[in-house]
């Protein structure tokens, strides 16, 4: 096991609740772990107390089965062998780009110091701007230097806090490739924070949601996706939308028809549907269930927002060429071709 966390807790002076309630995880050698959630979650307290720059209320830390931090023992940042990586690089500006990579590597001769630069210049991809310094470098060419920095020292641990925020749009796809690229080259153990969800799905072999202090749920990113564990992870990490229900020994009755669908609940017990745009569909209906409040224009497909009767509002999406107007009467259905995740209310 490379990293144990056990019931890790850190409160704020002033503040009502934990900004890091009771969270116990590991990990293994070579893992990416994805932190995600909202802000003010806890995901990036929790990097930091596990770096060591923040000390925390309880809790155990052990790092290649050395503890770390316990109610004995708490081992200063330095001393913990873990490589960070922070929003804005923080590269040094007055150093060139060999300079900043090589920067962390104390007790290396001049060789030494000079193989290993070339070769993290190498795995990262900018050998050619190795006497460049930070000002002359664009976005992705920067949190490329800063990653070979962190990883220059091979720390038993990284940690990489919303690395690409600053970096747009586009530019921010093409680099995350690129990174998780070079972790799975570099044979990494990664912690990554990020509040896109999309990012999370992309970057972590693992994920762990986060949602006030809490971590909800952590699994692969198809288990966070397809089996929330909460109705907080499923609203979050797939944009669901929900719809009110009564269990039947048939499935549930909801206002889009009945849910044909094996379920565990007393007949009559309340319960809320979690459904995303592609779990439904609607057809032109004047007596349907609901009416079309808009329609968003997303390329390859029509993302339209649905209002039922009951006031509830739901996603749908339709093909490019599949062109309706707001107002229209429709009758919505479910389309969903496998089990929806259901929650008792």
């Amino acid at each position: 096991m490379k990293l144990e966390i056990e019931q890790l807790s850190k409160r704020f002076t002033g503040n009502q609740y934990p900004a890091v309630d009771n969270i116990t995880f590991s990990m293994q050698a070579h893992e990416i772990l994805s932190f995600v959630g909202p802000s003010g979650c806890g995901k990036t307290t929790t990097l930091r107390v596990i770096a060591g720059l923040e000390r925390p209320d309880q809790g155990i830390i052990r790092l290649d089965q050395r503890t770390i931090n316990d109610d004995r023992t708490f081992v200063p940042p330095e001393k913990r062998n873990i490589g960070m990586v922070f929003q804005d690089h923080a590269l040094f500006p007055h150093l060139s780009v060999f300079d900043n990579i090589a920067f962390g590597l104390r007790g290396f001769t001049k060789a030494e110091k000079k193989d290993r630069v070339s070769e993290l210049l190498n795995l990262v991809g900018v050998e050619a701007l190795a006497k460049r310094f930070p000002h002359f470098l664009s976005g992705g060419e920067r949190q490329r230097v800063a990653l070979a920095r962190a990883l220059a020292p091979e720390p038993a641990l990284l940690l990489m806090d919303e690395p690409f925020s600053s970096l747009d749009a586009h530019l921010r796809l093409e680099v995350r490739e690129q990174i998780r690229n070079i972790l799975k080259a570099s044979q990494s153990t990664v912690i990554f924070v990020t509040h896109d969800q999309e990012e999370a799905l992309f970057m972590g072999d693992r994920l762990a949601v986060f949602n006030q202090g809490k971590m909800e749920q952590i699994g692969l990113p198809e288990t966070i996706f397809h089996d929330s564990g909460s109705r907080f992870v499923a609203a979050f990490m797939g944009d669901s939308d929900f719809v009110c229900g009564k269990s039947n020994p048939t499935g549930f009755e909801t206002e889009l028809g009945l849910l044909d669908q094996q379920n565990d609940y007393s007949p009559g017990t309340d319960v809320e549907i979690a459904i995303r745009a592609d779990d439904i569909d609607f057809e032109l209906n004047k007596q349907g269930n609901g009416r079309i409040i808009n329609r968003f224009f997303r390329g390859a497909f029509n993302f339209y927002r649905v209002e039922l009767d009951s006031g509830a509002i739901v996603h749908v999406f339709k093909l490019h060429t599949e062109i309706y107007q707001p107002g229209e009467r429709v009758l919505t259905f479910f389309n969903a071709g496998h089990p929806l995740k259901i929650f008792a209310r």
